[in-house]
């Protein structure tokens, strides 16, 4: 299309816009992009509209369709209202609703909760921002039909978003996703009913917190070692976001008493202010924590991203030099600890099962697999993961992660809860360091009893049109030229989940998947235990691989031999297949 058209096309949506339905100092920024000689900001904001996908709402903020304002957080809270009400007709219905430190993230929770309220469905709001996973447990605890969370997680400091909950806690799965897609699309501005039933509206403070906090303190396994080992040293930073509270106070419930926190990264500030991006997956994130604890001589350091469900963790090593676990390993160790803590002390019932994603380690499936706990594989997304727990119950879960820094011990929430794992991290350094370990020990020892593995994502970036179809050529090529072999190592297994079908390569033999949906990935299993995932991300103009290479680890002086090892094995696939 003509850049004339598409400033036409904005231009016709923008002028819509100066209509009575939308607020003076609206109307006055669309009239200022319209006055503009310079078209780009127009077009950025109007040439599109920000779609409601399958997790809800993420944009920059600012005035137009493709934006995240007021009125898109309206249009999606109107579809969503009338979804509830469609499904749940004659029964009182309630909402939860919360929010991070973002700038306008306050404004759209009201906004939500007015629209909610005004739709006959009480909003239970909390007072000020809290962390996701409090308000997934609080739809769960309160009985509520759905839940909005108004965050854009760690996105830069421009963006903001929001994110649609259902009655269990858990982001929308299908039928729902799509259905109040659906709905949300039929909304017009005239049809959002903005304004409040105050006696709809619900706010939950500090006493719900401590509900929370005590119900995170359920999955406590040592708290003897926690009473010895009171003053292990942590340092923590909530990088500026929802945690600054709850994190501090979880640790305090736990036991923990020598809690240093970072003062300037304590402040809630949407800016984030003292990091180039607020991501506890960045080395540059954590430099002052870790800059601390090199200062106190601190046992761990750890850090959460603004909302609230991601975790990072950084330990001491071998050599005492500070480094920063990857997901993956985070949650091996979560995996490993519990279900050896639950065997000490005989509470092991027969019926545990824990989950993680395709794209994560298998190394966890073994670790369970080998104490007789089943380890089923799901989809990236936590929403996936509580499909997993309505399916089989609560009652044996046991625990599940990403390797995108997220896990969630408890069933209690249905999304990563980096509330609860801060906790039960500083309970598994407590508990190492009652038997005279460090976390690192304890992960150089699971290496050993089970096999050493690192990870690695990559992505390639192609723009455009050009480099949409540049993509789908590269899926296409993979999928029906699969290579044989990959750095010398035979492919055993395909796994294609676009068509639900696992080939082994060399008997032709193929099985069934059970995934509630198809998706646009491709795994290789290869005979010396590696394995390759790749998938175009749904939301950036990337192709992401993802690499997982074993190596012989027989003992814990082993590990840089095996660390190597892996490393030159993931080069040489990556070279293989002609990624840089």
């Amino acid at each position: 299309m003509e850049n004339t058209e598409i400033v036409k096309k904005a231009r016709a949506k923008a002028e819509m816009w100066l209509n009575e339905a939308y607020d003076k100092q609206t109307r006055e920024e669309v009239k200022r992009m319209l006055e503009s000689n310079d078209p780009t900001e127009l077009i950025d904001s109007f040439y599109n509209d920000l779609e409601f996908g399958t997790g809800g709402l993420r944009g920059i903020m600012g005035a137009g369709s493709n934006r995240m304002n007021t009125y898109t957080v309206g249009a999606a809270t109107q579809g969503f209202a009338n979804y509830i009400n469609k499904m749940f007709p004659n029964e009182e219905k309630s909402v939860c609703i919360g929010h991070d430190c973002r700038h306008h993230s306050r404004e759209y929770a009201e906004t939500t909760a007015a629209i909610f309220s005004a739709n006959g469905i009480t909003a239970y709001l909390f007072d000020s921002l809290r962390p996701t996973p409090e308000m997934s447990f609080a739809i769960r605890e309160l009985g509520c039909k759905g839940g909005v969370i108004i965050t854009a997680s760690h996105n830069p400091k421009e963006y903001n978003g929001y994110k649609a909950y259902w009655d269990d806690g858990s982001q929308l799965v299908p039928p729902h996703d799509k259905n109040v897609i659906e709905e949300v699309k039929k909304v017009k501005v005239t049809d959002i009913k903005f304004t409040p039933v105050p006696d709809r509206i619900k706010i939950l403070g500090e006493d719900f917190d401590k509900k929370f906090l005590d119900t995170i303190k359920t999955l406590s396994l040592s708290p003897d070692a926690i009473q010895r080992q009171h003053n292990l040293k942590i340092v923590f930073t909530p990088l500026h976001g929802t945690t600054y509270q709850l994190v501090p106070d979880s640790l305090r419930n736990w036991g923990f008493t020598h809690i240093t926190t970072i003062p300037e990264q304590m402040v809630t500030d949407g800016d984030f202010p003292t990091v180039a991006s607020a991501n506890p997956e960045e080395p540059a994130a954590f430099k002052m924590a870790l800059d601390k604890a090199r200062e106190i001589d601190a046992d761990l350091a750890m850090a959460c991203d603004p909302d609230g469900d991601r975790i990072g963790i950084a330990v001491k090593d071998d050599k005492g030099e500070w480094i920063l676990l990857n997901g993956n390993q985070t949650n091996i160790i979560f995996t490993w600890y519990i279900i050896h803590r639950r065997q000490e002390l005989g509470l092991m019932k027969g019926n545990e099962y824990t989950v993680k994603t395709i794209v994560t380690s298998e190394l966890i499936k073994e670790i369970a697999e080998k104490n007789g706990v089943p380890c089923y594989d799901v989809y990236t997304g936590f929403k996936w993961i509580a499909d997993m727990i309505r399916k089989k119950g609560p009652e044996g879960y046991i625990g599940a992660g990403e390797e995108s820094f997220g896990f969630m011990p408890g069933a209690f929430t249905r999304d990563k809860d980096a509330v609860s794992s801060t906790s039960l991290m500083a309970e598994i350094a407590a508990w190492a360091k009652d038997n005279g370990k460090t976390l690192f020990d304890i992960l150089e020892q699971i290496y050993a009893d089970y096999g050493f593995s690192q990870e690695k994502m990559v992505y390639i970036v192609r723009k455009g049109l050009s480099g949409a179809q540049e993509i789908k050529d590269m899926m296409n090529e993979l999928r029906h030229h699969t290579p044989a072999t990959i750095n010398g190592s035979d492919i055993v297994v395909k796994k294609d989940y676009a068509v639900l079908k696992a080939t082994n390569l060399s008997t032709g033999e193929t099985q069934n998947m059970d995934f509630p949906t198809t998706s646009d990935v491709l795994q290789f299993f290869l005979t010396d235990g590696c394995k390759i995932s790749v998938r175009p991300s749904g939301t950036e103009p990337k192709i992401k691989f993802y690499f997982e290479a074993r190596a012989n680890m027989e003992s814990v002086s082993d590990f840089h031999k095996a660390q190597d090892e892996a490393s030159a094995k993931i080069d040489a696939m990556m070279k293989d297949l002609k990624i840089d």
